[in-house]
């Protein structure tokens, strides 16, 4: 397993970066693109498509909304305020499974969820990569979501006792998810003084790191919650040694969009302060 995870990464790795970071315009879209049509797939599964057509057609329709965002950016905060919405709800759902189960076996909602998780992060990315310092914000995101992954981690293995959402993932703690936030708010804390912020963008950057470690984490049980009423382990083994897409982008499909959200408010606010 060990040695499939590796090579996995291997050609993995200069791929994903390549793909991030060398590529914009339609070729960004693209590319990003293609990675949450395979998620779609494999959400197809979650949602009771067990059957390859439908599968597929499900991968193809959310592939088509795609372009349709690509071709309606107007559509992109109205998208990221729907996204907000659904992860208030998620959060609700997973505190109270499984007496949340007869929600998520009501008729379509599933394949509609799985539009909530996967549109508005590739609208989230597309919003990151053509701002200003782009590949900074997006590299900015995956560094909160890892070093929250990481933190988590070694503090659940050191001192984690009591369970984060037993029914839905049992292995994760409240003690881990502490020592994510903490690493995530040392690792802002750090950059802002390294680049000399004021005291009211260190305040702004530290809430909206905890806010963005919370939403990751709820993101990563979210999936953790669709695998178990699906009875699987893995999204697919697209990714020999980790898994599926969604294994890999779960806290991400989150994160991203709240991160974009954030920065447009952020902005919004900065313009009106200055206009007074």
């Amino acid at each position: 397993m060990l040695k499939q995870r590796i090579l996995t990464a291997l050609w993995l790795l200069p791929l994903a970066l390549g793909g991030f970071f060398l590529l914009d315009g339609w070729q960004f879209a693209l590319f990003i693109g293609a990675v949450v049509t395979l998620g779609a797939w494999e959400w197809a599964q979650l949602a009771g498509f067990s059957a390859q057509p439908l599968r597929v057609a499900y991968g193809a329709g959310v592939a088509a909304l795609l372009y349709a965002l690509y071709l309606l950016p107007q559509l992109a905060p109205w998208l990221l305020s729907l996204s907000l919405a659904w992860w208030l709800l998620a959060a609700l759902l997973v505190v109270t499974y499984p007496r949340s189960k007869a929600y998520l076996h009501a008729p379509l909602s599933k394949p509609l969820i799985g539009l909530l998780l996967l549109l508005p992060a590739w609208q989230g990315l597309m919003l990151l990569k053509q701002w200003p310092q782009g590949n900074a914000l997006i590299i900015a995101v995956m560094v909160l979501v890892w070093g929250a992954d990481i933190g988590a981690y070694f503090a659940g293995r050191a001192f984690g006792k009591r369970k984060l959402a037993p029914h839905v993932s049992p292995g994760k703690s409240w003690e881990g998810v502490f020592g994510g936030l903490l690493t995530c708010l040392l690792i802002a804390l750090a950059i802002g003084l390294y680049r000399h912020w004021t005291a009211v963008q260190l305040l702004i950057a530290l809430v909206s790191t905890a806010l963005l470690v919370m939403v990751s984490v709820l993101g990563d049980l979210t999936e953790s919650l669709f695998k178990r009423e699906a009875g699987i382990k893995d999204s697919s083994n697209l990714l020999p040694g980790h898994g599926g897409i969604l294994d890999r982008i779960d806290s991400l499909t989150a994160a991203i969009p709240m991160f974009a959200l954030l920065l447009l408010l952020v902005i919004d606010w900065s313009v009106s302060w200055g206009s007074w």
